[in-house]
């Protein structure tokens, strides 16, 4: 009986470090996205004026931001 609990608890650990991996690859991901979004975001600045328009999730309202770089722009 004791062998079935502790083969029960190595398939449940097993399946638990699967997950975790599979979650953190997932995690990778989203970051690799997310820096992806930002490296674009930040060459266009570089080269002519960006503006954001955001809806605030809280209270509804929209918060814009704009972002100029320095580069001037290459023709």
């Amino acid at each position: 009986m004791a062998d079935k609990d502790k083969n029960k608890y190595e398939k449940k650990s097993q399946q638990d470090a699967e997950d975790i991996k599979r979650r953190l690859d997932m995690l990778d991901h989203r970051l690799d996205d997310i820096d992806t979004m930002v490296s674009a975001v930040i060459e266009r600045v570089m080269v002519q004026p960006v503006s954001l328009i955001l809806n605030c999730p809280h209270c509804g309202r929209n918060i814009e931001i704009s972002m100029i770089g320095n580069k001037k722009p290459t023709v």
